[in-house]
């Protein structure tokens, strides 16, 4: 199943997520995969707060959404 990221419809901003990445770096230098875990959680809650739902709620609408998509 090929994932296009657009879930959603909401999208964060290249300086948005420019400004994760480089406190992320800062939090955790020195340690690639600590770093790209952090940033994938912090997209995600931003994303989330956009929508108007907490984080868990957030994960499962878009996974219901792909469920949907993928059942078509």
């Amino acid at each position: 199943m090929k994932r296009t990221g657009e879930l959603s419809g909401i999208k964060l901003s290249r300086a948005e997520i420019s400004k994760i990445i480089t406190e992320q770096k800062k939090v955790f230098p020195g340690d690639f995969a600590l770093q790209q875990v952090h940033i994938a959680r912090k997209i995600i809650a931003k994303e989330a707060e956009k929508a108007g739902m907490d984080y868990v709620e957030y994960i499962m609408y878009c996974d219901r959404l792909e469920q949907e998509s993928a059942s078509k």
